[in-house]
């Protein structure tokens, strides 16, 4: 099952580099000093990073909360612009770790952040080099991860692609007292279904009129909601299409199951027949044995 999620989603392979003034540059943190409010602070990361002035962009609006209280720590803690630059990709590289598959790979992304900021504490040249002293590594890793990996499902959720859909049938099956499981994952990209408004033009029927009782008026509602609901939308088809490939991979898998615990069975009962024979040889020489006595 492993080796069939790294298939669909393979991963890339990262190295830990020294990462100075690749997101910030020396003039870009001019500019993030300058700002003094919250509010211009935003707004400098918003137009450094390209990022959407809009409460309906919520990535963008997640990526800048981000960004901004990155900052603020670095101010906090009174980090030059050197060590504001690298926390600054440290955090970003991280978070593009995290992004790049909708499976759990929170362990990966930790290992991946300690070396990124060993790489920025140890003088190594030219493989990594001291921007951040041991004193400030323990302040940096308790602010991470009671930020960033705190909420580590929220990033995953918001930035990993939902454009397609994907369904998990775990079944049970047992026979003869072995219990087998089956997981079968079936996915499939694109194709997002469109939004599609329905117009539900209710008809007056001769003999309603303003002046019928609301029952009446409710039960004629009710039908044409009805005759409404039964029009089929434009993914039905894929989505019946994939249930019936579904339905036949799950009673092909089962079939498959079925005659292997069948061969087991009669591997196994007939080496239970093989160590049967000698005890009853056994027993056959005992028993000549006392009669000719």
């Amino acid at each position: 099952m492993a080796t069939e999620w790294e298939r669909l989603w393979p991963t890339k392979v990262h190295r830990a580099r020294i990462c100075l003034w690749r997101d910030l540059s020396m003039q870009q943190l001019e500019v993030i000093g300058k700002a003094q409010t919250g509010e211009e602070l935003k707004r400098v990361l918003a137009e450094l990073f390209s990022l959407t002035w809009a409460e309906i962009d919520q990535r963008s609006a997640i990526l800048l909360e981000l960004y901004y209280y990155t900052v603020l720590f670095c101010r906090e803690q009174g980090f030059s612009d050197a060590q504001t630059s690298c926390l600054f990709s440290i955090i970003k590289e991280t978070h593009e770790f995290c992004i790049e598959t909708p499976l759990g790979n929170i362990e990966q992304c930790y290992n991946y952040f300690t070396e990124l900021l060993l790489c920025h504490t140890v003088r190594r040249p030219p493989f990594s080099t001291d921007i951040f002293s041991l004193d400030q590594v323990p302040l940096i890793t308790n602010y991470v991860l009671n930020t960033y990996f705190r909420h580590f499902k929220l990033y995953k959720y918001v930035f990993t692609s939902q454009n397609g859909y994907l369904w998990f049938a775990v079944l049970s099956y047992q026979r003869n007292g072995v219990r087998v499981r089956l997981d079968i994952s079936l996915s499939y990209c694109g194709l997002s279904e469109s939004k599609i408004q329905l117009k539900r033009n209710v008809s007056v029927e001769p003999g309603f009129d303003d002046s019928s009782s609301p029952r009446e008026k409710e039960q004629a509602t009710a039908v044409a909601e009805e005759a409404a609901e039964e029009d089929e939308s434009p993914m039905a088809p894929l989505k019946n299409y994939i249930k019936a490939q579904l339905a036949l991979e799950v009673s092909q898998l089962l079939s498959i199951v079925e005659e292997k615990l069948l061969a087991s069975e009669h591997n196994f009962s007939s080496k239970l027949a093989l160590l049967e024979e000698p005890s009853s040889t056994k027993k056959s020489h005992g028993g000549s044995k006392g009669k000719r006595k």
